[in-house]
């Protein structure tokens, strides 16, 4: 039977980091608590936000 175990790579890694330097920032930031929690959620989709204003640089 074939090992199940999944492989994951640097990028991971990079986005874990991201993920928590996110947070911290927004975290550290935030003066209510929705302001947070909106960080919370700003955090878990920052490279949409990476993306988009990188092709919007790149369309200039």
């Amino acid at each position: 039977m074939k090992n199940e175990v999944q492989q994951h790579g640097p990028h991971s890694a990079v986005y874990a980091f991201g993920l928590i330097g996110a947070l911290i920032y927004y975290l550290s930031n935030a003066t209510t608590f929705w302001i947070g929690a909106l960080g919370v959620l700003k955090a878990i989709v920052w490279p949409a936000f990476l993306v988009y204003e990188a092709l919007k640089m790149l369309n200039a």
